[in-house]
């Protein structure tokens, strides 16, 4: 394995003591600056990096998906055809447990960048995440961990037991899977190489192949592995993906030797308190209206610890003051402690944490309402004419069509929508990360009108003796397929793209966080609507048999909800400011 990422100087965010005196000299050399929402990039010469690291990686990625999503895609079904749950705690359970697999994320990623390192991180978590599948895959092969079947109109419940090794293996499932995206997209980016122009290409490359081997781990899941659960054996479809988890990884066991490993840089969460800290203990200070009388290192400093300089913002001048010299950070040999001083980078890593918070909340309420894509949606397919033609579709099917237009959409987008918006926007890639995220939070609102409106439709035929076709669920899958597709490569990108250096990882599982948080909320909001349409012993706008509510109300609610965060996210992004980089004329090659 190769190492790299190693730190021969003193850390610039361990508390140590380091000189003082000529760094800050160094803050007023002539700089350039560079937004990283264009292409500015560093180019130094280096040997190009071995292609079957990152090849592995995808291929883990891509099997990866094949078992989390053939247990996401059709675990609500799971829950009320096997278990016997009622609809509302089946979509809560399912919402729950989604929501757990991008909480742990956000874990992974503070072990793997603090103590563990990626590789160790992903190879931990997959012997968390194997067990947890062999388990789930139990529990639909022996029929003494499960339910007996129903009779008629009588479902016996699940036992505590049953219930037990049910939610054991799932949530095994979910703290190994959050390990391993934690670290598996950071991972194959660091199998290349920054300083080698050929592999800069390469690893942009590679985001989106890796994200193509996500949507083709969710195409097969949902399609081929969901057809196998409901037409030939759960236990079948759940074996195909723990075969899947231990595939992916005796391959990361094989791929060890290629490995370019990056060691941990510390604990990001502690340069975040050192700031804090410093802030406070200045604050009768007085910000200077110059930032070049902060305090600053040289970059030399900061190529040692694989980190970039920051320019100074004038937001959060609070935070400021933890980069002000004062006579006491002099006193004790012209050396100071990170928890007293702070660098002006140091500083902006928080101020970019602050100002990225108002699009990532926007983010939670987002995917509230995107939960609805593995949940109502599929109760909804479950209440119309699942025949198409002579064919029989389970509508948790219908994800693979989602799947299928998100591919189709990213070929659109490359060809068509780029050359065009580039016309206008001057932008080389057509629409900023920021605009392509306002358009997906647009068309959530669309999509939650169009499934309002078809659930309307569907109630007035069922009533009339005529049940709809499932077929009616596509156009409101297309649209939620193009707003996935917007918001998750726009969001993502922009996460990583305005991540300090030293929270790439942090930041990405940010990311995941508003998915988890999103899948909680939404768990919250059907919970409510129940609790609030069920007074008075109505039948609420959930109730097991869709037939004698409203879910036409919920999805207008939650279009509702959309219109007043995407408003909200307007007035964030127009207000954003984008992160830019320091860079020394004579160290740079454009």
């Amino acid at each position: 394995m190769e190492e790299g990422g190693e730190n021969p100087g003193a850390s610039l965010g361990g508390g140590e003591a380091i000189p003082l005196l000529h760094e800050n000299n160094s803050s007023r050399q002539h700089v350039d600056v560079v937004s990283l929402e264009e292409d500015g990039q560093l180019h130094f010469q280096d040997r190009s990096s071995d292609w079957r690291a990152p090849a592995i990686v995808l291929g883990f990625q891509c099997l990866e998906g094949i078992a989390y999503y053939g247990v996401n895609s059709n675990l609500v079904t799971y829950f009320s055809s096997i278990f016997h749950e009622k609809n509302s705690a089946s979509a809560t359970n399912a919402a729950v447990w989604n929501g757990t697999c991008f909480l742990t994320p956000l874990l992974g990623a503070i072990v793997a960048d603090t103590y563990l390192g990626r590789y160790w991180t992903m190879l931990i978590s997959t012997l968390v995440y194997l067990p947890g599948m062999i388990t789930v895959t139990l529990s639909g092969f022996l029929p003494y961990l499960r339910p007996p079947p129903c009779e008629g109109n009588l479902c016996p419940p699940a036992t505590t037991a049953q219930n037990l090794v049910l939610f054991c293996g799932l949530y095994l499932v979910a703290f190994g899977s959050g390990g391993v995206k934690s670290s598996l997209l950071p991972f194959g980016a660091d199998q290349f190489h920054d300083e080698n122009p050929v592999d800069r290409e390469r690893q942009a490359s590679f985001f989106s192949l890796f994200y193509l081997c996500i949507i083709i781990g969710s195409l097969v899941a949902s399609s081929l592995v969901v057809w196998i659960q409901e037409n030939l054996s759960w236990a079948l479809g759940y074996s195909l993906g723990t075969l899947c988890v231990a595939l992916a990884f005796g391959g990361f066991l094989l791929g060890t030797p290629i490995f370019r490993l990056v060691k941990p840089r510390g604990s990001p969460l502690k340069r975040v308190a050192q700031v804090l800290v410093a802030s406070v203990r200045k604050v009768h200070l007085e910000v200077p209206p110059d930032g070049s009388s902060l305090y600053e290192v040289s970059s030399k400093d900061f190529d040692a610890e694989g980190l970039r300089r920051l320019a100074h913002t004038d937001s959060f001048r609070f935070l400021d003051k933890a980069a002000i010299i004062s006579d006491s950070d002099m006193g004790n040999g012209y050396s100071l402690n990170n928890w007293r001083l702070c660098t002006v980078t140091q500083v902006e890593e928080l101020k970019i944490l602050l100002r990225l918070l108002p699009i990532w909340i926007s983010g939670v309420i987002y995917y509230a309402v995107y939960s609805q894509f593995y949940t109502t949606f599929i109760e909804q397919g479950y209440a119309m004419n699942d025949r198409i033609g002579s064919f029989s579709i389970p509508p948790a099917s219908l994800q693979a069509f989602e799947v299928t237009s998100v591919i189709c959409l990213a070929v659109i987008y490359d060809r068509i929508i780029i050359p065009i918006t580039r016309i206008y926007t001057g932008n080389k890639r057509g629409l900023s990360q920021l605009q392509r995220t306002g358009v997906g939070r647009m068309l959530m609102i669309i999509t939650m009108a169009v499934a309002a409106i078809l659930e309307a439709k569907r109630l007035k035929s069922t009533s009339m003796g005529h049940p709809l076709s499932i077929a009616w669920q596509l156009p409101q899958y297309f649209v939620l397929a193009c707003s996935e597709f917007f918001t998750n490569i726009g969001q993502l990108e922009f996460f990583y793209d305005q991540a300090p250096d030293s929270m790439k990882s942090m930041c990405t599982s940010f990311f995941l966080l508003s998915i988890s948080l999103g899948s909680y909320l939404n768990s919250l909001i059907i919970s409510s609507i129940t609790f609030l349409t069920t007074k008075g012993g109505k039948p609420g706008w959930l109730p097991d048999n869709l037939n004698n509510g409203h879910l036409d109300y919920c999805f207008w609610s939650l279009s509702a909800l959309s219109a007043l965060n995407f408003v909200g996210y307007l007035i964030c992004a127009k207000t954003y400011t984008l992160k830019k980089v320091v860079l020394e004329d004579e160290n740079v090659c454009f």
